[in-house]
């Protein structure tokens, strides 16, 4: 009995055909899925009573020991006088004047293999095929045709699944060895935490089902693997085909990281990939993605065949270091190989960008791939805020008027669409009495002149060699402020920061949850985690939860007595904080004098922690001290955190900011922490974006200042506490400072283990 091999044709021709450079600018012809659906509903609208769109063709392909099931969706079949036509329709962002006939194969292997299942399936002698690349903004085309007999069909479809035999070959290799090894798989652990069981059914209820979870489990039950190993068993069971761990911060992707070497070590064979940004895996001093700029981009696609049988052969976690080390065997980018990697992966360990993001999503993920996948949201509480960037998007004056100054000879299109856009702003400047202006409605004018400048950049750029960084800076802002204007809303407003140095616009994302719902949507189940999902109903209407959907909130297995909490109530409000910097000295001196070991203090901002920390450090500290800068290595964040060592005897104290990198996602159990003071209430900072959020949800009839303030700054609160106790043996002391921690708003939203009397 054959193994089955279940093919796109996508997939097939573009492992089989796909040669040449990384591009120089970055652009890929065909365009986001939004823009590429509405291109092609576009064309589809002039066809004909005997026309057809979107046709599902598939055929079986035996090639010796293996049978290939090739399938897919062509875009158009047309009738003529003469014959069938099969027509592909390709959306670009290039002048399609400018595209050659021949300039990309896989398009013409694509045609190709359409054309082979339709004439396969009819009996026909020879087929026409049509190619039509179509500007997403002109709608401008190019028209290629080219006729095939149908043995010339049938001879270009098994070359192309003859060069993809060694990779079938491989992955049905690697799937048998996954899933003999899940079959096997027990708990890491001799036993369950408390917490743990409950958590790890949940998951695999909520994947069988199909639907989505909203878990707070509190910090030190072990929530990675009690996320993962049910997702995991889930992918042996063919309830799902992967499974994508999305984090915030580095250190919760270690987190996950080393729970799977865990279980690769007890026998797990699951093949997984870490996603790094570009900007830190890059071999080159400059990120410059062209063949001129980059060995490692010039011939890319000719090696990255060999590369990725290579590392999949032989490697299952592939983290940065082993992706590095391929990449450099193999000479290519370690982040388009890492993507590339990613779509043949059963597992991703990502930021949050790659799914939500709509500028940098996975975007070869569709259809069938995400009904097979899972989300596995960690530290979900941090996606609020982050959605709301990624649903945004801003313009800034400067960056157009050095545009406008730039290319007045070069690239007079350029020259012109920048001044526009500078010409506007001085006039919204001219108009704005006020430094700060929010309204509700979209700005039309100048996003028609962002469409403009999209336009002329896109040429100055394909006849650029080397694309100068600022109009590349610029024309994908301008590209991402389109897009967003796409989307814009009564969840929008419009923010202009008017001042005499420069002007910026943003379309400010005011309510994502909407977006996040669409965005999860196709996928077969959403998972969202973390220990402080307060109040629940809260974050359930930010993530975009469906009605379906699962809430659980996991009890805490630790007792009231590790935890030795007081409230000081002192006010720490920004028009009292310097008459509080005092007390304050006098507080954190005392605690681990009188109580010795290691600390970490809190504060709301770096300016209030740094006005205490120099008041603190004035008359010499009496003990050992560091503080958290602005802008940290991950070298430096290391040394920092390795002072907070078990075999340190002496008393220190970490100065930190609430919502930092050592506020969450980081393990202090023992003796590496022995007491956490937090500063205020972690209320974000008063300003015009914050109060058109409480605006918002006030007119949405909800509490706008819980849902712009208070419910965001708990949370940071309740992460920062959270890094004391991390086992059922640790004991720590917590002081809260803050008078409203007294009131009843906050009282409600505390873990009971930290409620006084």
């Amino acid at each position: 009995m054959p193994d089955t091999v279940r093919l796109s044709v996508r997939a097939l021709v573009e492992y089989a055909h796909r040669s040449g450079d990384i591009e120089t600018t970055g652009f890929r012809t065909v365009g986001s899925m939004t823009e590429g659906s509405r291109v092609h509903r576009e064309v589809q609208q002039g066809y004909g009573e005997q026309d057809s769109k979107e046709v599902f063709l598939s055929s079986e392909i035996p090639y010796g020991d293996l049978l290939f099931v090739l399938e897919g969706r062509c875009d158009g079949l047309r009738v003529d006088a003469e014959r069938i036509v099969l027509e592909e329709i390709k959306s670009t962002v290039l002048d399609p004047r400018h595209i050659a006939e021949n300039q990309y194969p896989v398009h013409w292997a694509q045609a190709g293999c359409y054309a082979y299942l339709y004439a396969k399936a009819n009996g026909l002698p020879k087929m026409r095929l049509r190619l039509v690349y179509v500007h997403v903004d002109s709608g401008e085309r190019m028209v290629y045709e080219r006729d095939a007999s149908y043995n010339e069909l049938e001879w270009e479809v098994k070359a192309s699944i003859e060069a993809y035999v060694p990779y079938a070959r491989m992955t049905l290799e690697q799937t048998r060895l996954r899933d003999e090894s899940i079959a096997g798989l027990s708990f890491p652990f001799p036993a369950y935490r408390q917490g743990q069981r409950k958590l790890a059914g949940a998951v695999y209820k909520t994947i069988e089902e199909g639907v989505g979870l909203f878990a707070q489990a509190p910090t030190g039950i072990g929530k990675t693997v009690s996320v993962l190993f049910p997702a995991i068993k889930a992918v042996g069971q063919g309830l799902i085909r992967r499974f994508f761990y999305l984090t915030a911060k580095t250190t919760t992707r270690a987190a996950a990281e080393d729970t799977l070497s865990l279980l690769r070590d007890q026998g797990l064979h699951l093949q997984t990939v870490t996603l790094t940004a570009k900007e830190k895996v890059c071999f080159q001093e400059e990120v410059r993605c062209s063949k001129e700029s980059c060995p490692f981009a010039d011939g890319y696609y000719d090696r990255i065949n060999g590369a990725i049988l290579d590392m999949l052969g032989n490697e299952t976690l592939m983290t940065r270091p082993v992706i590095e080390e391929y990449a450099r065997k193999h000479r290519v980018c370690p982040f388009e190989f890492s993507l590339d990697a990613a779509y043949a992966a059963d597992a991703l360990i990502c930021d949050y960008n790659y799914v939500f993001d709509p500028r940098v999503s996975l975007k070869r993920l569709t259809g069938e791939g995400k009904k097979q996948a899972a989300l596995l949201v960690d530290e979900a509480h941090n996606l609020v805020d982050r959605a709301r960037e990624m649903f945004s998007a801003e313009l800034v004056k400067s960056d157009f008027l050095a545009l406008q100054r730039e290319y007045k000879s070069a690239y007079p299109g350029v020259h012109l669409a920048a001044k526009a856009i500078n010409g506007h702003f001085i006039a919204l400047r001219k108009d704005s009495g006020d430094r700060h202006r929010i309204w509700k409605e979209t700005p039309a004018a100048l996003l028609e002149l962002a469409e403009d400048f999209v336009r002329e950049a896109e040429l100055a750029l394909q006849q650029s060699e080397t694309a100068p960084q600022p109009l590349l800076d610029a024309y994908f802002a301008a590209q991402a402020f389109v897009r967003v204007g796409g989307m814009y809303d009564e969840r929008y407003a419009t923010y202009a920061d008017v001042t005499k140095q420069d002007v910026r616009l943003k379309l400010l994302c005011l309510d994502p949850s909407e977006l996040l719902r669409q965005t999860g949507k196709g996928y077969r189940s959403r998972v969202h985690f973390s220990a402080t999902l307060t109040p629940a109903a809260y974050f359930m209407d930010m993530l975009g939860a469906e009605p379906d959907d699962y809430g659980l909130s996991v009890p805490s297995p630790f007792s009231p007595e590790q935890w030795d909490v007081s409230i000081v109530p002192l006010s720490t409000r920004y028009a009292d904080r310097e008459r509080s910097i005092g007390p304050l000295v006098r507080l954190l001196k005392e605690l681990p004098s009188t109580r010795p070991g290691k600390y970490f203090f809190f504060f709301p901002s770096y300016d209030y922690m740094n006005a205490v920390y120099e008041a603190f450090e004035a008359d010499g500290p009496p003990f050992r001290t560091l503080v958290q800068q602005s802008l940290m290595t991950e070298e430096e964040r290391e040394r920092f955190l390795s002072a907070f060592d078990e075999a340190n005897p002496e008393t220190l104290a970490g100065f930190a900011v609430l919502g930092g990198v050592f506020s969450e996602g980081i393990d202090m159990a023992g003796d590496r922490l022995n007491g956490v003071v937090v500063v205020g209430v972690g209320l974000p900072q008063l300003g015009p974006e914050r109060e058109a959020l409480k605006r918002h949800f006030d007119e949405s009839g909800k509490n706008g200042f819980d849902y712009a303030y208070v419910y965001p700054g708990i949370n940071k609160v309740l992460q920062a506490g959270g890094r004391l106790i991390r086992t059922e043996t640790d004991q720590g002391v917590l002081v809260l400072v803050d008078d409203r921690y007294r009131q009843a708003r906050y009282q409600r939203l505390l873990p009971d283990e930290w409620k006084t009397d």
